[in-house]
């Protein structure tokens, strides 16, 4: 499948005017094959290409690499997206028209930051279908050991060969299902934010992350009942995704409180310092302890308590010294300070409509585990007996409205 995305562009209902970066998205069976064509169409051929790989990748993709002006070709074992690795890289760049990354979530990554820092074309070659991030103008960075997502430039053009995806390992193909699946929980929040804050909503783009949750949950119930990965429309599903990123210019229709669980991962403060995994399976995680909590409160019935921003006792005790100031900063501008928390009570009953859309973590549990989906804390390393602050810890991480963070205005 070819998708021109200029089909998303454009006046919309929201009453703004949408824009991709990404002219092209491929997802076809042997589609290195025409790599070349693919970016002339895009306007990119004859451009200096530095083509940037991981060794494993790089192995792995023998008789299917591209023509490049330049490979570098960076060590995988440890390789994380920070900005100091990055940036020793694009020391390495020999004067590079456009950048083509071939790998997964961390090698885009290394293509997109420094093909926004030097003002070019980024092109994107994954390899693997565990993430959404591989259309989305945004790199989640590690800066000074805080994990932030950061607006960049997306593809112009990205080439999927079906070939290579279906070889990822199962584990991938699990991750891969979980990070779309939490669009349950994303959608949620940010239709929440917008009955009790008036937050920006865009019906548009909230239908288009609904389209790749329900590509995604088709394929998935066909995974579970016969054991076959229909890989082609799970990476629809990923690229439909990135797409609703770059319209809004922000991540709210892709991630919401079940995504601050892959940061609290990545960031590991004190008694986190053994919880690893891959993003998907951190977000799967996000997404069942969402589900479970959002389906409890649905249950109760809540009263207003007066904002109280988070102490700076609190933030050490929880992220420790070399994550407080941090977190402190980010929390500076609390969006729970800029409305009456009693709009939250007001609209609870919308609120309880809305969380009856996201299923039950009993019809979650059997899906994941049927799709051999990482779910729960102890799956990433995290103790069960720290279940109960994952959320609340997490939330802190960045200051966007949930409804996990509208709890610390809530008592039941």
């Amino acid at each position: 499948m070819i998708m021109n995305c200029e089909q998303y562009t454009g006046n919309c209902v929201c009453g703004k005017e949408h824009t991709l970066e990404t002219k092209m998205v491929v997802v076809e069976y042997n589609a290195i094959a025409n790599f070349e064509k693919y970016m002339e169409q895009v306007g990119l051929a004859g451009k200096r290409r530095t083509v940037v790989y991981d060794t494993n990748i790089y192995k792995l993709t023998e008789g299917k690499h591209i023509k490049a002006d330049q490979e570098i070709v960076l060590e995988a074992n440890g390789l994380r997206s920070e900005d100091i690795p990055i940036e020793r890289m694009m020391k390495d760049l020999d004067n590079p028209e456009v950048i083509v990354a071939y790998g997964a979530g961390t090698i885009m990554d290394f293509g997109r930051y420094p093909a926004y820092k030097l003002d070019i074309p980024f092109v994107a070659v994954p390899t693997l279908a565990s993430s959404d991030g591989f259309t989305a103008n945004i790199c989640s960075v590690i800066l000074d050991g805080q994990k932030k997502s950061i607006p960049m430039c997306a593809p112009i053009l990205v080439v999927a060969d079906l070939d290579i995806i279906k070889g990822a390992p199962a584990r991938l193909v699990a991750s891969g299902i979980n990070d779309i699946l939490s669009k349950y929980i994303s959608l949620v929040d940010w239709r929440i934010s917008t009955l009790v804050d008036g937050e920006y909503y865009c019906p548009m783009v909230a239908e288009l992350a609904q389209q790749a949750l329900s590509i995604m949950r088709n394929a998935a119930d066909v995974y579970v009942e016969t054991g076959k990965a229909d890989i082609e429309a799970m990476t629809m599903a990923q690229m439909l995704s990135g797409l609703t990123m770059q319209l809004l210019n922000h991540s709210r229709a892709a991630s919401g409180a079940e995504h601050l669980i892959a940061h609290l991962v990545e960031m590991k403060p004190p008694r986190f310092e053994t919880a690893e995994g891959i993003h998907g399976e951190c977000v799967g995680v996000g997404t069942y302890l969402c589900a479970k909590k959002y389906h409890e409160l649905a249950e109760l019935t809540p009263k207003a308590k007066a904002y109280e921003p988070l102490s700076a006792d609190w933030i050490e005790e929880k992220f420790g010294d070399r994550l407080a100031a941090g977190i402190i900063k980010e929390n500076a501008n609390d969006v729970l300070a800029t409305f009456d928390p009693q709009n939250i009570v007001d609209r609870w009953e919308d609120i309880r409509n809305l969380i009856s859309t996201i299923p039950a973590p009993e019809t979650l549990e059997k899906l994941y585990s049927g799709c051999g989906c990482k779910y729960l804390p102890e799956h990433i390393g995290i103790d069960p007996a720290l279940s109960e602050e994952i959320l609340p810890i997490s939330a802190a991480i960045r200051n966007r409205l949930t409804l996990v963070l509208m709890l610390r205005v809530l008592e039941f």
